[in-house]
């Protein structure tokens, strides 16, 4: 299911991505969501997880304290 907003996003990445790199990621689901709707559900959802985080990984990178930061 699409994200309406960042706090309805899964608990990692709440956790773990600065708001920034949280819009990303939910932009990038919902964007993959709806481009791959004819999948079936459970495939649904895992790439669009999975297209999410490269979109993450494009943007921001992981600093060696374990913050994400933007490029």
């Amino acid at each position: 299911m699409p994200y309406a907003r960042n706090i309805d996003l899964p608990e990692n990445v709440l956790k773990d991505l600065p708001a920034p790199a949280q819009e990303t990621y939910r932009k990038a689901f919902n964007n993959a969501w709806n481009n791959y709707r004819q999948a079936d559900a459970e495939a649904l959802e895992d790439v669009a997880h999975l297209v999410a985080w490269a979109s993450v990984e494009q943007n921001f990178h992981k600093t060696p304290r374990g913050q994400w930061v933007p490029d």
